[in-house]
């Protein structure tokens, strides 16, 4: 356990605690009023609350190392442990990463992440999205946009977009499920095991297609990274690239299935600017904006210290586990006029945090920004009269990192 004597301890903050998880905001502005930074026991980490100081940590990659984003909050069991460590490989490529490894990485990926790429895809989001809404007959009564549109079009796309084929979509999603538990949550040590088992089954499965692609290489984001292999090996080996496959294709339809059902939840629970955007569809990029500042689907993301720090009145010492509160900051009143008022109007929500900052700034905001402009888009045009089914439960995944409903119920109109 860290040594908490000399920083403020809340024993309260718990965000795997059930009052958290039902709607994490109002404790987040009341920690981020209170203290720049405080010690939580229930999760041995130092928490990191307000815009400024969150921002200085994304841009100090030095002193805030990303090297624990992606591993399990809690010790795995044994079983779990020795699953992992028979088949599993991935070893820390970009989120999880530092420099110098991760700057010539990511200088890899961003000339494969090219706007020319992105926006080939563009048509391609477009019509699948179409397509998951022609499904969708007129009187349907209740739908769940999560299953019907939320979850299908970011997996089929980040999938399109790496190159796994269409035929292998439906398992490559069964080995995801549960995945944010493993290394955000708490899961039991049955759900580990099955957990690790998937993991495996899919670390596998990318290793295989990255040896297809390297054997004949054709047209799309692996492709590109085995051609700069091909050009300089020792740049990029094929075992990075396999990293790069396993972690972007999670991490690319995850996250987007919860910002899109995020967004769609709180546009018809704010009626009135759900029909602003049905009235003026060019009103959807700054919505879009808007949601990601007030309802991100990652609120908060994890480092650990280098060096002793002081963050407000509060000395940190070298390698604290650090959580940084990306929802708190997205809504500091330093930063936000009338922060906790949801607003599609509002002009300065771009400066929010929901990607992140500095060297690890989400490398794929521009597909996530683009899929939830088209979702919102389709479903202002086609089904303006939409509304929530009063009194369900969101079910939203317990988890220190990631947000969005499990599923999302709404009246389809006739």
């Amino acid at each position: 356990m860290t040594d908490a004597t000399a920083c403020p301890v809340h024993h309260s903050f718990d965000p795997l605690g059930e009052a958290y998880i039902a709607d994490p905001y109002p404790i987040l502005t009341g920690v981020r009023e209170e203290t720049a930074a405080f010690y939580a026991p229930s999760i041995d980490m130092w928490v990191i609350t307000r815009f400024d100081d969150i921002q200085a940590a994304l841009m100090d990659p030095a002193t805030f190392s990303a090297a624990v984003g992606q591993r399990p909050v809690f010790p795995l069991s044994e079983e779990a442990q020795s699953i992992i460590k028979a088949g599993f490989h991935a070893y820390p490529v970009m989120s999880d990463c530092d420099p110098p490894r991760h700057t010539r990485i990511r200088r890899h990926n961003q000339k494969s992440f090219s706007a020319r790429r992105i926006s080939a895809l563009e048509p391609k989001v477009w019509a699948k999205a179409e397509e998951l809404l022609d499904a969708v007959e007129p009187g349907s009564g209740t739908v769940d946009l999560v299953s019907a549109l939320t979850y299908p079009l970011p997996a089929y796309m980040i999938f399109t977009f790496i190159g796994f084929p269409d035929e292998d979509m439906d398992m490559l999603k069964s080995w995801c499920g549960n995945r944010i538990a493993f290394s955000w949550g708490r899961p039991s040590p049955e759900e580990q095991r099955d957990i690790a088992s998937n993991m495996v089954n899919y670390w596998q499965y990318c290793e295989e297609f990255v040896a297809k692609r390297l054997a004949e290489p054709v047209d799309d984001f692996t492709s590109d990274l085995i051609r700069i292999h091909q050009a300089d090996p020792e740049s990029l080996p094929v075992s990075d690239i396999t990293n790069v496959a396993y972690g972007l294709s999670f991490a690319g339809h995850e996250t987007t299935t919860s910002f899109t059902g995020n967004a769609i939840r709180r546009l018809l629970v704010n009626r009135p600017q759900w029909d602003d955007l049905c009235a003026d569809r060019t009103l959807i990029p700054q919505a879009v904006e808007e949601i990601l500042r007030y309802d991100s689907s990652i609120p908060a993301w994890r480092r650990i210290t280098t060096r002793p720090v002081t963050v407000g009145t509060t000395d940190i010492p070298a390698g604290a586990k650090i959580l940084l509160l990306l929802g708190a900051a997205n809504r500091d009143t330093k930063h936000f006029e009338d922060p906790e008022t949801f607003n599609v109007h509002r002009d300065d929500s771009r400066k929010h945090l929901a990607f992140g900052q500095g060297i690890h700034y989400c490398i794929g905001a521009p597909l996530a920004r683009m899929e939830a402009r088209i979702a919102l888009d389709l479903l202002t045009q086609r089904a303006p009269a939409i509304r929530l089914v009063d009194n369900q439960d969101f079910d939203f995944p317990a988890n220190v990192s990631f947000r969005g409903p499990r599923k999302l119920l709404v009246h389809w109109p006739h």
